[in-house]
């Protein structure tokens, strides 16, 4: 009896699988998305081939590694521009030498067999990523391009858990079993994709990566980011999109067009579409129009333009770029712009202080209005959201029925978070509620810049950086309301003003149409408040521009009292809120004592100005509100302090 050792079994096997397995190892045809599948065994292992309809001339290929068949949106959409799709499924070997080994036969082999293209595109899904990166920097002359998605880089983050991931224990002995390390032996192993990637570097194989922001499996800043540091030193080429919002699931784009425009930029660029311009991205609702002050630009030569925001409009250089495409457009006439910005503040603060910052200016012909990303990050509420936005459009119509009115939606990470998990963020739905009821066009540069990140025209990281823009971010804003501008005034046939009317009724019957600063010295009865006449901090919190030096009226003193006269639909107060803010005890028209914590996320490092709306759906007449220091304060405050700068009514 002779026994045959593994090894020698082993290379038997391979020996029989790759010369003459197509005749004695059956394959079973399957249908992978209307395409024929060829199912087979190759040493061993399944292996898959998918054929395109028609081939292209140069039959390239797509070589997946690990998890056939999830999210196959790019390899179909490749499949159908004529490209092989490959597989062969090697689990426990984990991308290490010997799954190196096998991909090398399995090279061989379809090229033997299918004379498919000497070079390859890798596709490597989470775990993937070793595969891809362990073979192809050992045949760097071998790979067109690789595309990772959510890719493993280091073992030590995934699935070790030796950084800010979770890990899989499970996997982790896996791991370390089929590389032969250790857990000491693993930090001085170089065999794993954030060293080795740097030969494909060289090489100037170009990579794509698709990666969650929120991935706490995977984490961007454990794997990706890491190599893409590797690969940019070695003079690579390498390209990542980052999804707001997703973890490490889903992975791919719902779109692949920008992956399939990547992969065929490197491999078959004759058989790329001809991109969509910048434009088609632009999401402008072009309702109604703003004729109206256009013809008044050109006729009076006289034009008043306002923008009423928070602290992006307040130091945007968008606002200066709208301001100087305007004065280059209207040459002979003689403008009057409001910089009505302050920062921290939303629709709510926009509609008490409307007439104070804005309508005092005189007439007003344009007005363009931003208030999605405070909104949101102030917690008000969607009611509030529609409020304040209808509280300030109404007062612009009423003020001047000529008016022209433009609603932005400005991008913040929470936003692009929403629309990648498949919601429209809801300020948004809410501004946008006003804006059809009152006919008015809205710019949402929140869907637009998402939109274009996942285009991979550029990141969030490296370009708009911030919501508060960077440059190129400003200019990607003034360019999208350059083509608003230029659409809308394409014809300029129509030279008659046209009056808008007002609706019979309000979208919501408690909207802040009304809303205006009542002054702090309206208040009666005052124990324990005091009149400061130019207040300044004495603690080293910093402040905003325009909100020190003024009059406030302070309390600090627990059971401090005051009480106010009101008329109106509402009452709240326009207060600075620092780090000794504390929570204040109200009653209105002698209701239930209800609270109001001053204390906000930005309070321990700023006074920052906020906007406190105390009730909001009174029945519209007289009140009196009653206001007191609680003895009761936020854990993250020092103090109990209110200092009051101006009470808001809506009346």
């Amino acid at each position: 009896m002779y026994i045959i050792n593994n090894q020698l079994f082993r290379k038997l096997f391979q020996f029989i699988s790759i010369v003459i397995s197509p005749f004695l190892l059956s394959a079973q045809e399957a249908d992978y998305h209307g395409f024929k599948e060829l199912d087979f065994k190759f040493e061993g292992h399944d292996a898959k081939i998918v054929f395109p309809k028609k081939a292209e001339p140069g039959k390239h290929w797509i070589w997946r590694a690990r998890f056939w068949g999830h999210e196959p949106q790019t390899e179909i959409a490749l499949l159908e521009k004529g490209f092989h799709v490959v597989y062969v499924d090697a689990p426990d070997l984990c991308g290490n030498p010997e799954a190196v080994k096998l991909w090398d036969h399995f090279y061989d082999y379809l090229l033997k067999e299918y004379a498919l293209n000497p070079k390859t595109v890798l596709e490597g899904f989470s775990r993937g990523g070793l595969y891809i990166y362990n073979w192809g920097s050992e045949n760097v002359g071998k790979v067109a391009c690789i595309y990772a998605d959510a890719p493993v880089c280091d073992m030590r983050s995934w699935p070790g858990g030796k950084g800010k991931g979770p890990g899989s224990p499970a996997d982790w002995k896996l791991h370390l079993s089929a590389y032969q390390l250790t857990e000491e032996s693993i930090n001085d192993f170089k065999g794993m994709p954030i060293f080795n990637a740097v030969k494909l570097a060289e090489a100037g194989v170009p990579a794509l990566h698709v990666c969650g922001a929120a991935d706490e499996v995977v984490p961007i800043e454990e794997n990706t980011y890491v190599l893409e540091k590797a690969y940019k030193k070695a003079g690579g080429d390498i390209k990542i999109i980052v999804k707001e919002g997703i973890g490490h699931h889903p992975h791919s784009l719902k779109d692949p067009a920008p992956i399939v425009r990547f992969i065929l930029s490197h491999t078959a660029p004759e058989l790329m579409a001809p991109e969509l311009p910048v434009e088609s991205k632009m999401a402008i609702n072009f309702r109604g129009n703003i004729d109206n002050c256009r013809i008044k630009f050109e006729k009076s030569k006289k034009g008043r333009v306002a923008f009423l925001g928070g602290s992006i409009t307040f130091g945007g250089a968008w606002r200066d770029m709208v301001c100087d495409y305007l004065k280059q457009r209207f040459p002979s006439t003689e403008f009057d712009f409001i910089n009505a910005g302050i920062s921290s503040t939303g629709s709510t603060p926009g509609a008490m202080r409307f007439s104070r910052d804005v309508l005092s200016k005189g007439t007003v012909d344009l007005l363009f209005e931003e208030a999605a990303v405070n909104d949101a990050t102030n917690g008000f509420n969607a009611t509030q959201q529609v409020r304040g936005m209808e509280g300030i459009v109404y007062q612009a119509l009423k003020s001047n029925p000529l008016m022209d009115v433009v609603l932005l939606h400005f991008v913040d990470q929470d936003k692009m978070s929403d629309y990648n998990n498949g919601k429209i963020p809801e300020v948004i739905q809410s501004h946008e509620k006003v804006a059809d009821y009152y006919n008015i066009p809205s710019i949402n540069l929140a869907k637009e810049v998402n939109d274009r990140i996942l285009n991979g025209e550029f990141t969030w990281r490296d370009d708009f950086k911030n919501l508060h823009p960077s440059p190129f971010g400003h200019t990607v804003y003034f360019r999208t309301i350059k083509q608003f501008f230029e659409t809308s005034w394409k014809d300029q046939s129509n030279s008659e003003l046209k009056i808008k009317s007002l609706p019979n009724i309000t979208l919501d019957p408690f909207s802040y149409i009304r809303g205006h600063f009542l002054p702090i010295e309206t208040a009666k009865s005052k124990s324990g408040w005091n009149m400061i006449k130019n207040w300044k901090p004495s603690d080293k919190a910093s402040t905003r521009p325009g909100f020190v030096d003024i009059p406030v009226l302070e309390a600090s003193q627990p059971g401090s009292t005051l009480n106010l006269n009101f008329s109106g639909k509402a009452i709240g107060l326009l207060i600075t809120s620092g780090p000794d803010a504390g929570i204040l005890e109200y009653s209105v028209d002698g209701g239930p004592l209800k609270t109001s914590d001053q204390f906000t996320q930005w309070s321990n490092q700023l006074h920052l100005p906020w906007l406190i709306m105390l009730e909001d759906e009174l029945k519209d007449g007289k009140h009196r509100l009653i206001l007191r220091i609680s003895k009761n304060k936020n854990s993250g405050s020092v103090g109990n302090v209110c200092r009051i700068q101006q009470f808001v009514v809506n009346n």
